[in-house]
C-alpha cells in the first residue's frame, strides 16, 4: 500500500500557491482565517488572483456517508472550501503518489488540486458538508473535462474512519 502523505501547506496567496501546485503536479492547502464576532463569521478574499470569465463557481452539499470519488480533469484546476460540516479530501497521481487531509468547519482551509490529479471527497462525522468551488474552466455538459472511476479505485485508499 502507498504512503498517504498530508496534503503539503503552502503560505502564500492562492495566486501564487497555483502555478507552485501545477509545477509540483501537487495539491496544496493554503489556511483560511475566518473573520468572526459577535453576529457570525466570513471568509473573504480567497480566490483573488485566480477567477477569470472562463471559470465557474459552485456548490454542492454531500450527505453523511456519502463518497464523491475519484474524478480527474485535463484541463482545470479545482479551489475547494468546505463552509459547512467536514469532508475528508483525497488526491492521488497514477504512480500511486497519494495525500490526504481533512477541511471544514474545524479546520478551515482551501485546496488547490491541479490537473490531471485524481481526487474525491468523503463527508466525515454525522453532518452533511457544503462545499465552495471554483474551477478555471466552466462545465461544458457537451464535452465534460472529467474522467471518473469508482471510489474504491484504488481500493487502498482510506476513506472511512481508521481506528488509531
Amino acid at each position: 500500500m502507498p504512503t498517504i502523505l498530508p496534503i503539503p501547506t503552502f503560505t502564500g496567496s492562492p495566486a501564487e500557491a497555483l502555478p507552485f501546485a501545477k509545477q509540483k503536479n501537487e495539491p496544496v492547502l493554503l489556511p483560511i482565517t475566518l473573520f468572526a464576532d459577535d453576529r457570525g463569521w466570513s471568509i473573504m478574499n480567497q480566490l483573488q488572483g485566480v477567477m477569470s470569465p472562463e471559470g465557474q463557481l459552485n456548490v454542492s452539499l454531500q450527505y453523511p456517508g456519502i463518497i464523491k470519488a475519484w474524478h480527474r480533469h485535463q484541463l482545470q484546476t479545482d479551489f475547494w472550501i468546505c463552509v459547512r460540516g467536514q469532508l475528508k479530501v483525497g488526491v492521488h497521481r497514477d504512480d500511486d503518489r497519494a495525500w490526504m487531509t481533512v477541511i471544514g468547519e474545524h479546520r478551515p482551509a482551501l485546496v488547490i488540486v491541479p490537473p490531471p490529479l485524481w481526487h474525491g471527497a468523503a463527508t466525515v462525522g454525522n453532518e452533511p458538508a457544503s462545499l465552495l468551488y471554483y474551477v478555471t474552466h466552466a462545465y461544458n455538459a457537451a464535452n465534460p473535462d472529467e474522467e471518473r472511476r469508482a471510489f474504491d479505485s484504488p481500493a487502498w485508499f482510506p476513506w472511512t474512519a481508521q481506528p488509531r
